[in-house]
């Protein structure tokens, strides 16, 4: 991998890592465009680590809030009913499906599930998802003609069963195209939380899953299937840019729906269809790489 590949895919990791476009995806489309070698799970994982040091530093107080309240629950000093040790427990259950998973399906993760006929498909369904949840949100938020506003729920009420739902949800984000982001906010905004609320759990459920992925991952690169060079300043190219979205999107969504993002995946998708289905793309291109 050159310089300039790693500081392109740098960026595009840091552009689309937080909106529900799915950076995994992006990461794939650009290598396959550019006519460059797929960069592969583990460059993905390992440049992730970039974006959720993003996250870390983004919702510092909240991340040392629930983690100083986790602990004193552990230890007596915090009640267990505390909204912030509560929400320790709920990041860890909600973790649990994608760590198995990921481990039962790290072949199929890293080889069938990178095709471009698969990724294709996602984005266009996962689009049609997130554009039904965003409507229902719209809709109890604003009411109607027919009917009143509907208050929806806040991480005040979040417990073991939607923590659980949440956690499948981002476990669906292992398919590239999915979307770690989307598939969350999707299955909150289903569930009747808010967007804000669907995008702060989101945000907070994938830092043990990226984080311990990304280090599993970094085994690979000792091994030479990896070039650290290019790596390390491609996950620090996304570290800055992610940075900047997460506050661009968590301003964005208090106002705006996610409809721009749902037109956005469905164009896409049915672009790459086209190219596919026209010979104009291979389905695995780039794939001989490491």
């Amino acid at each position: 991998m050159s310089w300039l590949e790693s500081f392109i895919l740098g960026l595009v990791q840091g552009l689309t890592e937080f909106l529900p476009i799915s950076s995994s995806a992006h990461l794939r489309l650009t290598a396959a465009f550019a006519g460059w070698h797929d960069p592969g799970a583990a460059f993905t994982a390992i440049t992730q680590i970039g974006t959720e040091t993003a996250v870390l530093i983004y919702f510092r107080k909240d991340i040392a809030r629930i983690v100083s309240a986790w602990f004193g629950s552990i230890a007596g000093k915090v009640p267990r009913s505390d909204h912030d040790a509560q929400m320790g427990w709920l990041v860890i259950v909600g973790s649990i499906p994608i760590g198995v998973l990921g481990v039962t399906f790290k072949d199929q993760i890293e080889g069938p599930f990178r095709d471009l006929r698969l990724i294709a498909t996602t984005l266009i369904v996962m689009g049609i998802v997130l554009g039904i949840a965003d409507r229902l949100a719209a809709r109890d938020e604003t009411g109607g003609r027919h009917r009143a506003v509907r208050r929806r729920k806040g991480l005040e009420e979040l417990g073991v069963k939607d923590g659980l739902i949440f956690g499948l949800c981002q476990a669906m984000a292992l398919i590239p195209g999915v979307s770690r982001s989307g598939a969350t906010i999707s299955g909150g905004l289903l569930m009747g939380y808010t967007r804000e609320a669907a995008a702060r759990y989101s945000f907070l459920l994938a830092i043990p899953a990226v984080l311990a992925s990304g280090v599993f991952e970094l085994k690979d690169a000792g091994e030479g299937h990896v070039s650290w060079g290019p790596t390390i300043f491609a996950t620090i190219i996304a570290f800055v840019v992610g940075y900047a979205v997460i506050a661009w999107f968590m301003k964005f969504i208090t106002t705006k729906s996610f409809m721009p993002f749902v037109y956005y995946r469905i164009l896409l998708g049915i672009v790459l269809i086209a190219l596919v289905a026209t010979g104009t793309l291979s389905p695995h291109a780039g794939e001989s790489a490491g």
